[in-house]
């Protein structure tokens, strides 16, 4: 090139990139790192207010437990027949006639029926729910069972007899004995084995938090 822009000697000039090129590449890469940071600090978050990985951790421990062995149902106890209870009906109420009834109905139904007659002094015109049953301790599992399916509600009273018999004394709300069919569900239901006792479920170990 000719004139005043004539270049002379070795030396020629140097070339430089615009700067603005310069900060408009170091802002995308900044934004960038920014975006990511934030990204990051949102996952730390989350991890902190729901648990992070706990479902997993609970599955993975879940996993670990030891199969539990089945436990086998409890037999019912042996209730004694009808036939085996000697029962001694007596009338607490003003209702003349309604302990020989009881005794009948109950003779009907296979029970074998002792003294019928009026109720002693300490119960007489006392009693006032459907019934009484008063025996020696050892009826309670087995008598007191019985005769309790064919009269719901009565109280359960045991005293320092030596035998075998119970006395039901009727009450202020005896009305009837149960159903034939009532009573037979009752029975049924009583002689049915124990269901087993569940097993301690495996609660899965709480995962650690962020905190320690």
């Amino acid at each position: 090139m000719g004139g005043k822009y004539r270049i002379t000697g070795n030396t020629y000039p140097r070339m430089r990139r615009p700067r603005n090129r310069r900060r408009i590449v170091l802002a995308g890469v900044s934004a960038v790192v920014a975006l990511g940071l934030a990204g990051w600090g949102t996952l730390q978050l989350i991890d902190v207010f729901t648990g992070g990985d706990q479902s997993a951790s609970a599955v993975g421990h879940k996993r670990d437990c030891p199969t539990p062995t089945p436990t086998p149902a409890v037999p019912a106890k042996a209730l004694p027949k009808p036939a085996a209870i000697k029962v001694n009906v007596y009338n607490a109420t003003t209702t003349t006639g309604l302990a020989k009834a009881a005794a009948d109905e109950l003779k009907k139904r296979g029970f074998t029926v002792g003294e019928v007659g009026n109720a002693p002094e300490a119960y007489d015109k006392k009693v006032p729910g459907p019934g009484v049953l008063l025996g020696a301790p050892t009826a309670v599992d087995g008598s007191f069972a019985v005769l309790g399916t064919q009269l719901p509600g009565t109280v359960q009273k045991t005293d320092t007899r030596k035998t075998a018999e119970v006395d039901l004394i009727l009450g202020a709300k005896f009305k009837a004995f149960s159903t034939p069919a009532e009573a037979t569900a009752a029975m049924t239901a009583l002689t049915k084995p124990s269901p087993a006792p569940s097993s301690t479920s495996c609660a899965p170990t709480p995962p650690k938090t962020k905190n320690g």
